[in-house]
C-alpha cells in the first residue's frame, strides 16, 4: 500500500510531464532546480529495492564485502571502473552487486525478472508491457539478457545524472524500434504501458483518451517539421526548453 500511496503523487504517469499544464515551479514562484543526488532517491527506485533486499545484511563475513566474484559465472567490471562509469560511490557499488548476485546468480537479469519486480510494486495495475519495454532499453546489445554493469550505469544515469543525459535515455526508451526517432505510435505504447502499471492509483484519475491527448500535445510542440517523427535534436530542444518537461524529470524515480 505505501508503494500505491507514493505512485498517486505522480499526476499524469507520464516520464516527461504534461507540456499543456502549468509548471509547478510557476504555481509556486520557485525556480527548478536540478534533483539532489539523495540516498532518499535512491530508495525510491524499485529496481534499487529489489536488489538491496536481497543484498546480504551489514556486517556480514568481511570476503563478501570484496564482491566475492568468482562465486558467478558471469564476472563484473574491476568495481573501480564501474565507480568511473557511474556516478556510485564503491559501497553502494558493493551493496548492489550483492543483491544482484543473489537474485540472478548467473550475472545476468532477463525480462521476466523485470515483470516480477514490476508486478511486485505496482500490483494495482498490470505492469507487463511497461517492464517489456523497459527492459529493452536497458538491454542495449538486445541479447535478451542484462549484465550487471550494463543494469548499474543505467541506474546511475536514471537516478543521478545530468538533465541532459536523461533525456538521452528516455529517448531511447521511447524509440521502441530504435530506429532513431519517435512516432506517435511508440509515444502512445509507452505511455499506455505507463498508465495500464499505475492502475487506478493516479490523481487525479486519468480518462481512457487521456494517454492519447497527451501524445498529440508533445508532438504538436515537438514535430518542428511536421513529418510525423521525432528526432533526438527536436526531443532534446523541446524538452529543455520546457520548464515543466524539466520539472518533472524528479519523477523517474517513480516509475523505474
Amino acid at each position: 500500500m505505501q508503494r500505491a500511496k507514493e505512485v498517486m503523487k505522480v499526476s499524469d504517469g507520464s516520464l516527461l510531464g504534461d507540456p499543456g499544464r502549468t509548471p509547478l515551479s510557476k504555481k509556486e514562484g520557485v525556480k527548478w532546480q536540478r534533483p539532489r543526488l539523495t540516498r532518499q532517491a535512491l530508495m525510491r527506485c524499485c529496481l534499487v529495492k529489489w536488489i538491496l533486499s536481497s543484498a546480504a545484511p551489514q556486517g556480514s563475513d568481511s570476503s563478501d564485502s570484496e564482491l566475492e566474484l568468482s562465486a558467478v559465472r558471469h564476472q563484473p567490471e574491476e568495481l573501480d571502473q564501474l565507480q568511473a562509469q557511474t556516478k556510485f560511490t564503491k559501497k553502494e557499488l558493493q551493496s548492489l552487486y550483492r543483491g544482484f548476485k543473489n537474485e540472478c546468480p548467473t550475472g545476468l537479469v532477463d525480462e521476466d525478472t523485470f515483470k516480477l519486480i514490476y508486478s511486485q510494486f505496482f500490483p494495482q495495475g498490470d505492469a507487463t508491457t511497461y517492464a517489456h519495454f523497459l527492459f529493452n532499453a536497458f538491454d542495449a546489445e538486445g541479447n535478451g539478457a542484462i549484465r550487471f554493469e550494463d543494469f548499474v550505469i543505467g541506474l546511475s544515469i536514471l537516478l543521478r545524472g545530468t538533465v541532459h543525459e536523461k533525456l538521452k535515455w528516455a529517448f531511447n526508451l521511447y524509440d521502441i524500434n530504435k530506429d532513431g526517432y519517435i512516432t506517435k505510435e511508440e509515444m502512445l505504447a509507452i505511455m499506455k504501458s505507463i498508465y495500464d502499471m499505475m492502475g487506478r492509483h493516479t490523481y487525479p484519475i486519468l480518462r481512457e483518451d487521456a494517454p492519447l491527448e497527451h501524445v498529440e500535445r508533445f508532438f504538436q510542440k515537438m514535430d518542428r517539421n511536421q513529418d510525423g517523427v521525432v528526432t533526438i535534436d527536436e526531443f532534446l530542444e523541446t524538452c529543455q526548453k520546457d520548464e515543466n518537461i524539466m520539472s518533472s524529470m524528479q519523477l523517474f524515480e517513480n516509475v523505474i
